[in-house]
């Protein structure tokens, strides 16, 4: 029986339910899994944030993966891995993407910054503004995002842009990808991202593997979106959400039941129940 020592959980559609609230069953499994020793750390496209909030909740002090895998740290401060788009390709790309009917945000772990509505408010509600968090991550929103970076310049962890048309999205998507190099378009459902090339769950997860020292094969990921597919992959133990799409619980070893019938608990509880710790198997040995 393979011994894990790393378990990585998405946030959205896997950890929280679909209202977005905590389990208590959830919470408990944690602690079961904590306490025998095994390393817990969030893999998310959430701003730092917002993850550290809920791994307070979760009595987690671990490294965190945020931003999508472009920020891992577990204190604002002194992040352990940052990976942004320089000052000057967020204004080169903003000075592109200015020219589309399109919502823009430049996200940083301490706040976001945005032009002014042009697209759907519905689309903006889901995906940009979340009042829970307005106490502590601002997001501010101007005019001209050119002229604010020219007086304010900043370097991005990531840039998401919000079209109102896939003609516009799928033309700025090959703009972008075509006229600037070091980066990553990922096109997604009326919107892309942008970030540093090479960043992603995957990769971010990687990095904290090799700092801890501790093989991918050693590792237990669970995730509902297809940005965790290449993590459910890569790890020792994929998990996929029954809430996840076809192609992600395709590639999975294991999937569970959904997030709203308590699948992260149900599948610890199955998987780590006869796993010990490790200094129980040492004395063992001896």
């Amino acid at each position: 029986m393979t011994q894990y020592q790393l378990l990585a959980l998405n946030i959205d559609g896997t950890l929280l339910r679909s209202n977005g609230r905590l389990q208590p069953s959830t919470k408990e499994a944690i602690e079961y899994v904590k306490n025998k020793g095994i390393y817990i750390t969030l893999v998310t496209n959430r701003h730092f944030q917002s993850a550290k909030k809920l791994a307070k909740a979760l009595k987690l002090d671990s490294l965190l993966v945020s931003h999508g895998g472009a920020f891992i740290s577990d204190n604002l401060d002194n992040p352990f891995y940052e990976k942004r788009i320089s000052e000057e390709m967020t204004f080169n790309l903003v000075q592109v993407l200015e020219n589309f009917k399109c919502n823009i945000r430049i996200v940083q772990e301490r706040f976001s910054i945005g032009n002014k509505t042009k697209v759907a408010s519905n689309l903006l509600s889901k995906s940009i503004l979340n009042t829970s968090d307005s106490m502590f991550y601002p997001v501010q929103f101007v005019d001209s995002l050119g002229d604010a970076l020219r007086d304010e310049p900043v370097t991005a962890l990531k840039i998401d842009v919000h079209f109102t048309t896939d003609e516009e999205k799928e033309d700025a998507s090959q703009i972008i990808s075509e006229a600037f190099e070091g980066i990553d378009v990922h096109v997604k459902s009326k919107k892309i991202e942008i970030v540093k090339r090479g960043v992603s769950k995957e990769n971010g997860l990687r990095v904290l593997t090799n700092h801890l020292k501790i093989p991918m094969d050693k590792t237990v990921a669970i995730g509902d979106g297809e940005d965790d597919i290449e993590m459910i992959i890569s790890a020792g133990l994929g998990v996929a959400m029954w809430n996840a799409p076809f192609e992600v619980k395709r590639v999975a070893d294991w999937v569970t039941r959904s997030n709203n019938e308590q699948g992260v608990a149900y599948m610890i509880k199955e998987h780590f129940r006869k796993q010990q710790r490790e200094e129980f198997l040492r004395k063992i040995k001896n």
